[in-house]
């Protein structure tokens, strides 16, 4: 009955205005802001209590460094105040702060104190890290500390060494890639790099997303580079080899429900449960992420782009054997060159094409794929049709290409195989085999 008793309001959206009795006369939202300033609670802050904040995330900026974004909890903090960084097994340190800035909107403004209650970013303390608890006195207790997952998947970022290399970017080298792969260990906590090998880094992250997002960035910024296939991270537990899991939650139309549960039944994914939901079916499965890997694209296709996928990580569970997931071989160019709809015409009956007309090629370069599981073709997509005086029926049909599937960033890390390399620039996203001549291939 308690849950009945609450404050009602009536609003017009479409017309921005809200009222607390039905025939009042509003002219905007102001009735509704009045009630959430009488009837919600301020948040449990205290401005007399000693400082404490914790940064729930990290940003940083060339000239005043790593930066903590965070809630004041309790009291007041004012620039050049001396601090400790304490966490639940001790303090780790001290620091001065040497900037707050407070958000409106998208700005970010100085202002010389923050008080409890405020979210602000704060910089001075170099070695600040999400979770720590910011206080004025070494002996305050500290927050319960924000915990960051572990990263689920890796793989190899390298120098592009393509036929076509450094023609679009601008931030080529390693020592380049490797400055900003360290640029963005600053902020990006739940992203491991390793850096032992100084022409290629094994980076870390959680999941395909997370990686998406860096390659993202970094072809904006104007960096050009390749990736490897990812991998899912395996680990030991209690003398047992264990990999990462997920849980899947997916509204489907339930006509698509089916293929559903067989593609996810072949990725070693276990239904948890199925139910419908207002016209749609909702499925939730666990299934290990090597298992997911690669499957969003053909998920988009099964259910006509209406199905929505979502996951989240459950941990680390025994390791299940392996998964067959690509059903599908590489159609390789074996010449350098602009590909012709005359040879893609006849192309496009042997699989599905990568590529449009015009655009140019390179050998050892995946132009498409083809039916056979695993398998390689040769082709030239550079072939054009051979002019005679002759003329029969039927011969000049006109040339009708196929929509291609166009290699997207996400799609290339979903198709990217174990002997090929996905290679990234600013301007274009290309699959590619690790080994550009047939010759090199058989010998590898």
């Amino acid at each position: 009955d308690d849950q009945l008793d609450f404050i009602l309001l009536y609003a017009i959206a479409k017309q921005g205005v809200a009222f607390r009795k039905l025939g009042d006369a509003s002219m905007d939202l102001t009735p509704l802001l009045d009630i959430i300033l009488e009837a919600v609670p301020p948040a449990l802050s205290d401005t007399t209590a000693p400082l404490r904040m914790q940064p729930f995330n990290l940003a940083y900026d060339n000239y005043l460094g790593r930066m903590a974004i965070g809630r004041m909890h309790e009291g007041v903090m004012k620039k050049g105040q001396t601090v400790f960084i304490n966490t639940p097994s001790g303090t780790r340190g001290k620091a001065t702060i040497t900037s707050i800035m407070s958000f409106y909107g998208f700005e970010r403004r100085e202002c010389p104190e923050a008080i409890a209650g405020d979210i602000v970013m704060i910089a001075g303390i170099s070695d600040i890290d999400i979770g720590d608890t910011i206080c004025e006195d070494p002996g305050q207790k500290a927050l319960p500390a924000i915990n960051v997952g572990e990263p689920t998947i890796s793989l190899i970022f390298l120098v592009n060494n393509s036929p076509f290399a450094g023609q679009d970017g601008k931030f080529v080298t390693s020592r380049e890639i490797r400055a900003r792969l360290e640029r963005e260990l600053e902020v990006n906590v739940g992203l491991k790099v390793d850096f032992s090998a100084n022409d290629q880094f094994m980076v870390s992250g959680r999941g395909e997303l997370h990686i998406a997002v860096l390659l993202e960035n970094m072809r904006r910024e104007g960096y050009e580079l390749q990736v490897s296939q990812p991998k899912v991270i395996l680990k030991e537990v209690d003398g047992k080899m264990c990999e990462p899991f997920e849980e899947v939650t997916l509204d489907v139309p339930t006509e698509a429900s089916g293929v559903i549960i067989e593609k996810l039944s072949q990725r070693k994914g276990v239904m948890k449960d199925i139910r419908p939901e207002h016209g749609h079916t909702r499925m939730i499965f666990e299934i290990p992420t090597r298992g997911l890997l690669g499957y969003r694209g053909e998920f988009m296709t099964d259910t006509r782009g209406e199905g929505i996928l979502c996951s989240r990580v459950l941990g680390f569970q025994p390791h299940i054997g392996e998964i067959k997931k690509r059903m599908v071989g590489s159609m390789v160019s074996m010449a350098t060159g602009k590909a012709l709809s005359y040879a893609l015409f006849n192309l496009q009956n042997r699989g599905t094409l990568y590529i449009r007309p015009n655009i140019m090629v390179y050998e050892g370069m995946v132009i498409g794929n083809v039916l056979k599981n695993d398998s390689e073709m040769l082709v030239n997509p550079l072939k054009g049709k051979n002019l005679t005086n002759v003329r029969a029926s039927g011969s000049d049909e006109a040339i009708v290409l196929i929509t291609p599937f166009e290699i997207t960033l996400e799609r290339g890390l979903e198709l990217v195989g174990d002997d090929e390399y996905l290679e990234i620039t600013p301007k274009n996203v290309r699959l590619r085999k690790k080994f550009l001549t047939e010759n090199e291939r058989k010998r590898n």
